[in-house]
C-alpha cells in the first residue's frame, strides 16, 4: 500500500466503506462540518472510490450550511448547529443534493475552544438519511462524546465513526 497522511485504521474503514458499497452498487455523500472533509479524503485515498463517493460538501460555517445544504437558519438558531436538528438537516440536504443513496452528516466541537456546559469540547452529532427509506423523513442521527484531549484526536473519533455509518 502506498503511504498516506491519514491512519492506517481510518484507510482500513475507508476500504471497506467503498469495497461494501460497491458490491452493493450504492452511492454515497458526505456533509461535513468539525472533520472538514476529512471523510471524503478517507474515501477518495481507495482506488475504486469513484464508483461509490457521489460527493462531499464541507459546510463548515453556518452560512454554508444553510447555502449549500438548505439547514434552515430556524434550526440553527434554535438548536444549533452542534445538534441532531441540524445534523439530520444536513444529511436530509446532502441527500436530496446528490444522487447517492446514502448521506453522512458530521457537526461537532473539535474544540480546544468553543465548548459550552451543554456542548463540551468532544460533542459531535451525526445523521444518515438514506434515499430508499421508507419514510424520507426518518433517519438515524445520534450524538456522541468524544474524547477532547486534543482537536486531532476528536476529529479523528469522528472520522471514524462517520465512515461507520456509510457502511451498509
Amino acid at each position: 500500500m502506498t503511504e498516506s497522511l491519514l491512519p492506517a485504521e481510518v484507510l482500513a474503514l475507508a476500504r471497506r466503506v467503498i469495497e461494501e458499497n460497491a458490491a452493493l452498487g450504492r452511492t454515497v455523500a458526505v456533509a461535513e462540518s468539525c472533520t472538514g472533509g476529512l471523510v471524503a479524503a478517507a474515501l477518495t485515498e481507495i482506488a475504486g472510490s469513484s464508483a461509490v463517493l457521489d460527493r462531499g460538501f464541507v459546510t463548515y460555517s453556518n452560512a454554508a450550511k444553510h447555502e449549500m445544504l438548505g439547514v434552515s437558519g430556524d434550526i440553527i438558531d434554535t438548536f444549533g448547529a452542534v445538534s441532531i436538528a441540524c445534523a439530520w438537516a444536513m444529511a436530509a440536504g446532502a441527500l436530496k443534493r446528490s444522487s447517492a443513496d446514502v448521506a453522512v452528516a458530521i457537526s461537532g466541537v473539535a474544540g480546544p475552544g468553543g465548548g459550552s456546559e451543554n456542548k463540551p469540547v468532544g460533542t459531535v452529532v451525526f445523521a444518515r438519511a438514506t434515499r430508499d427509506a421508507a419514510d424520507p423523513e426518518s433517519g438515524d442521527a445520534e450524538e456522541r462524546h468524544f474524547s477532547g484531549e486534543s482537536r486531532a484526536a476528536v476529529r479523528l473519533q469522528a472520522t471514524l465513526c462517520a465512515l461507520e455509518l456509510l457502511l451498509p
